[in-house]
């Protein structure tokens, strides 16, 4: 057995940095057991000339479990250490695109984009499809996606992505947004916004975008897709085929400075009254051995509660280790959990 030490990236959110150890070490092991040809454990936090370190032993780490260890949300470094001196190994992330795509946009409310990462992988890992992490070219798409960080975490992926959200500002927002980034990067792109009429009357916005990594991929076809349409989360399957997608993937309205919005009831505090009117639509949006990723605040919501309703809407809620340990504060009036369920 080999022992590994693992530097978290700083944050410079003070109270998610508080909570990154915690959640690293949940992450790893979700990696652990899901992804990686390795057995590790013994998993701990370490402090290593006074730096905090996850530490973990394993088997010797293959080539391609380290480029999988590449994309956790938090690593910034890591070593094999035998106990005085630390020996790093290289990482190569799936990382395609500059990372101010993630990071350049700021705006109250906008989730902490180390925490989509984690979302995203975390999810990724409870589909059938994990193993193919470093391999397939996966289509996420996110029911609430607001101003488009976990689309854009899908594209710095090299993943297809898609988006579903009723505010019309922040559609507009995210349309100039990345049309713009794109174009300041000098990336070949295509990018329109599209009426969409139904009966001559126009029900919806739809913005679509293509994108090739470089000239030659663009050329050849090889292109990301992005696909964002301005509707109520419950309409999805008008606007998407089923079955369409891998990964959903959302963070639910925390019910502190906005609430939940579902086109029948209006506005909640609770994000439950919203998964029950939208979790069929989600559900029919995966393919079988799909995954969804939801987190949202507890405080205002029962984990129970919410794994009953994926559970009556067709999908498999996994709620033992380590997909629970996950919990975290984000601010005194919110406590964030996920919850990820798999489509049979």
């Amino acid at each position: 057995m080999a022992q590994y030490a693992l530097l978290i990236l700083p944050a410079t959110n003070r109270v998610y940095a508080e909570s990154s150890t915690g959640l690293t070490m949940a992450e790893l092991a979700l990696f652990g057991e899901r992804a990686l040809e390795a057995r590790i454990s013994d998993i701990a936090q370490t402090s290593i000339g006074g730096v905090p370190y996850v530490t973990f032993e394993a088997d010797e780490l293959s080539e391609r479990d380290i480029a999988l260890l590449s994309n956790m949300s938090s690593v910034y470094a890591l070593f094999q250490y035998d106990g005085r001196l630390l020996a790093p190994l290289h990482l190569r992330p799936l990382d395609k695109l500059d990372s101010d795509l993630i990071s350049i946009q700021k705006y109250q409310g906008k989730t902490n984009e180390h925490f989509t990462k984690l979302l995203l992988n975390v999810t990724l890992l409870a589909s059938a499809f994990a193993e193919q992490m470093l391999a397939r070219k996966f289509s996420v798409v996110d029911p609430l996606c607001g101003r488009g960080t976990t689309m854009n975490q899908a594209l710095m992926y090299g993943f297809d992505a898609a988006g579903v959200d009723v505010d019309r500002k922040d559609f507009e927002l995210y349309g100039t947004f990345l049309q713009t980034w794109l174009k300041r990067k000098r990336l070949k792109h295509d990018a329109e916004v599209i009426r969409v009429r139904r009966n001559h009357e126009v029900v919806a916005h739809r913005l679509q975008v293509s994108l090739g990594l470089t000239k030659e991929s663009w050329k050849a076809g090889d292109k990301l897709n992005l696909s964002y349409v301005n509707v109520d989360t419950t309409r999805a399957l008008e606007f998407y085929k089923p079955g369409s997608f891998d990964l959903l993937v959302t963070d639910a309205p925390y019910g502190v400075q906005h609430g939940s919005r579902t086109a029948e009831s209006g506005l909640h505090r609770s994000p439950i009254d919203l998964l029950k009117a939208a979790a069929p639509t989600w559900a029919g949006l995966l393919r079988p051995g799909g995954a969804l990723g939801i987190a949202w605040n507890t405080n205002v919501a029962r984990r129970d509660a919410a794994a009953e309703i994926l559970a009556g809407a067709g999908l498999e809620p996994l709620i033992d280790a380590p997909y629970d340990g996950f919990v975290h504060r984000v601010d005194q009036a919110i406590v964030r959990d996920i919850l990820v369920a798999r489509r049979p």
